[in-house]
């Protein structure tokens, strides 16, 4: 049973949104990922978001650009946490995605990640997950320690080669 639903509106998020699939592909964590535009095709949308919670999805990963109404959406449906990713936009930057995820009203709460976050919402989706899964903790634990180690490695090569030679 797929545990993470992750949703775009466009294609064009592809990019950003796939990073998000690859950690959840890392830690072992099943999802299913979906293109639906709440403006464009709103039935569908809506049979979408209904249906999550009995499809076995604990977590939504909602991808938007622009007026970003996506993942608010799906937390004004959906009865569990939704992770907004704002995506970066020509226009404005993707703070016009930001502001549309992140200003939600009281009572209909959006976790948002970083603009083009995607990576950061796989991560976040898994760590809500982890809280009733001593499994996924533990991968989660040695994700951050493979962190750690590669900081150390760079760390490493500076200090013997020097800046220059970086």
């Amino acid at each position: 049973m797929k545990k993470v639903g992750i949703v775009m509106g466009s294609d064009s998020d592809m990019p950003v949104m796939s990073k998000a699939a690859a950690i959840l592909d890392k830690l072992g964590v099943e999802y299913e990922m979906k293109i639906i535009s709440a403006h464009r095709e709103p039935d569908v949308f809506f049979e979408y978001a209904r249906s999550a919670e009995e499809r076995g999805f604990k977590v939504i990963i909602a991808g938007a650009g622009m007026a970003a109404h996506l993942p608010g959406m799906c937390a004004a449906i959906f009865p569990m946490p939704v992770i907004g990713i704002p995506m970066h936009t020509t226009s404005l930057g993707g703070r016009d995605s930001l502001y549309s995820i992140v200003q939600m009203p009281s009572g209909i709460p959006v976790a948002t990640v970083a603009i083009n976050g995607g990576a950061n919402a796989g991560l976040l989706a898994a760590k809500i997950l982890a809280t009733s899964d001593p499994e996924l903790l533990e991968k989660l634990k040695a994700y951050s320690q493979e962190l750690k180690e590669q900081v150390e490695a760079k760390d490493a090569r500076l200090q013997e080669v020097g800046y220059q030679a970086y």
